[in-house]
C-alpha cells in the first residue's frame, strides 16, 4: 500500500495511546499523509519576538563539545578536538556479526562504544527523540540505543532508536519493530510511555552509540552531535492565540514533490510520500549545501530536481517504508559539510518568528482535514512543509512541497488556523475519532557554527 492508503507508523502510536487513555502527547513519524494528492550570516543583533510567558514543555540535551566527549564512558572510543569536536573508533572493543535484515547479508565488523552520562529530564516525559549528527565513511555505519528510567524507579531497557549509515552500501538504514517492555514502546523513532494516564514518566536517560567498521581498516564514523528531545505536551485539542511580533520572509528553494510521483518505488514512489526529504532539501539548499553531478549520476536525468530524488533515497527508512524518520532526516541534513540538524518540538508562533528573525527557516509537521487550513486543497493525517516567514498580518508563509509545481510551492496560509493545526495534541478525523496531532514537533537545520544572533535564536527555543 502506498503512505496514502495506510496510515502512518505516526498514526498508529496515536491510536494505540488513544485507546489506552484519552489525553497524551503527540506522535511522532511523519510521512505524507491523505492528500490526493543563500544567506550569508545575519547581522549579530538580537531576535525579534514577544517574551516568552509559557513554560516549556520540552527539554533538548546535546552531546556537541570535546568535554562532552570525554565525559562519557568510552569503550574503544576516544574524543578529537578541533573546530567541530566529536568522538571516533581508537582501538575496537570487539568485533560482532550483524544480519542486516533487509539484505538477508550477514557481515562482521568490530565495535567501540560511547555512552553519555545520565541526564535528568527538565520536563518528565511521555515521549523522547533522539537525533545525532555524523560522518559514516564507506565501511563504517552507527547505532544509537536510548535507555531511560521511569518516575517509579524502574529502568527501561535499552532501545534501538536507529542504525544509519549516509550511504546505503554497507548496511540499509533502518528503525527497528517491536520494541516494547509492556510499559514504553518505541514506535520507528520515537519512544513513548504506553500509558501517560498511569502518571508514569521517563525522568532521566542515557544514549549509547556504536561505531562499526570493517575489520581490519582505520575507517571510523566520526559523530559530532548525540542528543534527545524529551517531552509532555498538553492534551489539547485547540491551542492559545499568540500576537503576531514579526513580517519577514526567508528567501529559500521551492521544490514540489508532486512532480516526483511514480518515480524510485524502491523509495516509496514520489509525490505524496516525499514531504519530508523535499522539504529537507530545501533547507539544505538554503544554507548551502549543494550536490555534485557525481553524486546525482544515479538518477534517472529525464527527472527535474534531481537532489530531491537523492534526498529521498539518502533518508529512506528500510524497515518504516518511507522517508519521514524524522532524525533520519536531520543526520542527512548534516552530511553537508557545515550543517547540523535536531529534532524538537516549539511551543508557539512566537518560537517560530524567534527564528525567523534569525535567519533560521523550521520544517514542521502538522495534520489537518482540508476544511480546517484555507487555501491547503487537501486534507493530511501527516504532512512536512517549510516555514519560511510572516507576513505583516502574521499570517505564516511556508514552502508546502504539496504543491502541483516548484511555482506554486510558495503558500501563504492564515495565522490561527496554522498555528492550531501544528501545536494540537488531539484532531478529528475525517471519520470522526479522535486522532492524535504532532504538538508543535518541528527539525531545525542550522550552521555548525552559528553567529551569535543565531545561537541566542536557538537557546531561546530550547536548543544548543
Amino acid at each position: 500500500m502506498s503512505r496514502a492508503e495506510q496510515p502512518s507508523r505516526r498514526t498508529l502510536l496515536a491510536a494505540a495511546v488513544a485507546a489506552a487513555v484519552a489525553g497524551s502527547a503527540g506522535p511522532a513519524v511523519a510521512v505524507a499523509g491523505t492528500r490526493p494528492d543563500n544567506p550569508g550570516p545575519q547581522p549579530d543583533t538580537p531576535a525579534a519576538g514577544p517574551a516568552r510567558t509559557t513554560a516549556r514543555s520540552v527539554d533538548n540535551r546535546a552531546w556537541t563539545t570535546y568535554t562532552d566527549w570525554r565525559g562519557g564512558t568510552a569503550q574503544g572510543t576516544r574524543a578529537v578536538a578541533g573546530a567541530r569536536p566529536g568522538v571516533v573508533i581508537a582501538t575496537p572493543a570487539g568485533t560482532v556479526d550483524y544480519r542486516d535484515p533487509h539484505t538477508g547479508k550477514t557481515s562482521t565488523w568490530e565495535y567501540a562504544t560511547w555512552t553519555s552520562p545520565v541526564h535528568r529530564l527538565a520536563v518528565p516525559s511521555t515521549e523522547a527523540i533522539a537525533s545525532w549528527n555524523a560522518h559514516t565513511p564507506a565501511g563504517t555505519w552507527l547505532q544509537v540505543e536510548l535507555r531511560g528510567t521511569y518516575s517509579d524507579g524502574t529502568d527501561t531497557p535499552w532501545y534501538v532508536m536507529g542504525r544509519w549509515a549516509a550511504g546505503d552500501q554497507d548496511i540499509r538504514r533502518t528503525s527497528v519493530d517491536d520494541q516494547t517492555d509492556g510499559r514504553s514502546t518505541v514506535w520507528t523513532d520515537t519512544f513513548a510511555v504506553d500509558d501517560p494516564a498511569t502518571g508514569l514518566r521517563l525522568t532521566s536517560y542515557r544514549l549509547r552509540l556504536t561505531l562499526y567498521r570493517k575489520p581490519g581498516t582505520e575507517l571510523t564514523p566520526t559523530v559530532w552531535r548525540l542528543g534527545a528531545m524529551g517531552s509532555d505536551v498538553p492534551d489539547r485539542f485547540t491551542v492559545p492565540a499568540s500576537t503576531p511580533g514579526l513580517a519577514e520572509e526567508l528567501i529559500v528553494p521551492r521544490y514540489s514533490q508532486e512532480i516526483h510521483k511514480g518515480q524510485y518505488p524502491e523509495y516509496d514512489n514520489g509525490g505524496e510520500a516525499w514531504c519530508s526529504p523535499t522539504s529537507s532539501q530545501m533547507i539544505i539548499e538554503y544554507w548551502g549545501g549543494r550536490l555534485s553531478e557525481e553524486q546525482l549520476a544515479w538518477v534517472d536525468p529525464s527527472y527535474a530536481d534531481p537532489q530531491v530524488c537523492h534526498a529521498a533515497r539518502y533518508t529512506y527508512d528500510y524497515q518504516y517504508a518511507g522517508c519521514g524518520n524524522w532524525p533520519f532526516n536531520a543526520a542527512y541534513a548534516a552530511t553537508f559539510k557545515g550543517l547540523q540538524g535536531v529534532v524538537t518540538r516549539l511551543g508557539s508562533l512566537t518560537d517560530l518568528e524567534t527564528l525567523i528573525a534569525a535567519g533560521i527557516p523550521a520544517i514542521t509537521s502538522q495534520s489537518f482535514l482540508a476544511s480546517e487550513l484555507t487555501g491547503a486543497g487537501y486534507g493530511t493525517s501527516g504532512h512536512l512543509m517549510t516555514v519560511i516567514g510572516f507576513t505583516a498580518d502574521g499570517d505564516v508563509i511556508a514552502n508546502d512541497p504539496a504543491s502541483p509545481s516548484n511555482e506554486a510551492v510558495r503558500r501563504v496560509y492564515r495565522r490561527r488556523e496554522w498555528e492550531n493545526i501544528w501545536l494540537r495534541t488531539k484532531r478529528y478525523n475525517a471519520s470522526g475519532k479522535v486522532v492524535s496531532g504532532t504538538g508543535g514537533v518541528c527539525y531545525l537545520y542550522f550552521p555548525a557554527r552559528p553567529t551569535p544572533r543565531q545561537r541566542m535564536a536557538l537557546a531561546a527555543v530550547g536548543v544548543r
